[in-house]
């Protein structure tokens, strides 16, 4: 049984995590900042804080790799990943914080770093890359996200704070190229998803702007939002139901367009299922590169998405 150190595993997604690793066979070694969460997990686990590199240093001893999901990834991914650089093991994250990714793409690494291995981010980036298919470059890629609602965990509250204040209150967008900020009023359209036409919100931007332009050629990407679940996450509820989705990605090259679409239950759980068949991959050797990469870069996209059935749906 491999050991695989999960830093903030006893978050809303850490024990999805967990519990995914158990299922396929890994054994989990939970980490992270807070020894009393921690110790009600019942079982021999790490403590260890972000500014404390010996102690990080502990968590990871004999471990395969680290998944991290502990958020606000802005403090967590580089300590986290450095540890894991020292250690000369794989780092994957779930971080959807849009700042949070370019940061860690920065970076220059000889170990593999997979950041948003995710449902935001990850799943997009599959997705957009598998339309691609053959082609080498696309005008623009387009991906709307019908949730049928948002209730937020903790950590994502937390985390889109710190992206605001890291970019001032303005929004962002990749268009002619690279990220820009803006103030621009956000607009609404009207999306024609599989099951029917909802409303979305255009340009509510996600961490696919970061990880498909990391790798595919495409000047401009773009991430909408359903309405309904758009005003879920800025009233804030408490969490107690999980929400169902549809992942419509169309890419365009000239006149002709392909499509990638994929369905399924609960944002947070289906992250659990990216991110272990993801440490599968790296650690069987089942990958196309090395260093910092977004996993339509790093794996076989369209045969990723496949082996996640039952769990995500596609078509």
């Amino acid at each position: 049984m491999m050991k695989v150190a999960v830093y903030g595993a006893y978050g809303h997604t850490g024990r999805f995590v967990v519990a995914e690793l158990h299922k396929r066979g890994y054994d989990p070694i939970p980490s992270g900042r807070d020894p009393d969460k921690l110790a009600a997990l019942g079982r021999d686990t790490r403590p260890a804080a972000i500014d404390d590199p010996a102690a990080l240093d502990r968590a990871l001893d004999g471990a395969a790799a680290v998944i991290n999901c502990a958020g606000p990834f802005a403090l967590t991914a580089g300590p986290v990943r450095r540890a894991a650089g020292r250690a000369g093991i794989p780092y994957l994250d779930i971080a959807a914080e849009i700042e949070a990714n370019v940061d860690t793409f920065a970076q220059v690494t000889t170990t593999t770093v997979i950041p948003a291995m995710a449902f935001f981010g990850g799943l997009g980036d599959l997705l957009a890359t598998a339309a691609m298919a053959d082609w080498t470059s696309a005008d623009e890629i387009d991906i709307a996200y019908g949730l049928t609602s948002w209730h937020p965990t903790p950590g994502t509250l937390t985390a889109g704070a710190i992206s605001r204040q890291r970019r001032d209150g303005r929004r962002v967008r990749y268009t002619g190229g690279r990220l820009e900020y803006h103030d621009d009023t956000p607009s609404t359209r009207l999306w024609p998803f599989p099951a029917g036409p909802r409303e979305v919100i255009g340009e509510f931007s996600m961490a696919d702007i970061v990880t498909i332009p990391s790798h595919l050629a495409v000047p401009e990407v773009r991430t909408h939002m359903a309405t309904t679940a758009a005003l879920d996450l800025s009233a804030a509820q408490e969490r107690t139901t999980a929400e169902t989705f549809v992942v419509d990605v169309r890419v365009r090259k000239g006149e002709e367009e392909r499509r990638m679409v994929a369905s399924g239950q609960d944002i947070y759980a289906v992250s659990a299922p990216l991110a272990v068949e993801a440490v599968y991959r790296v650690l069987t050797g089942q990958t196309k590169t090395t260093g910092v990469a977004a996993p339509g870069k790093i794996f076989d996209a369209l045969d990723f998405l496949r082996a996640l059935s039952p769990t995500i749906t596609l078509g």
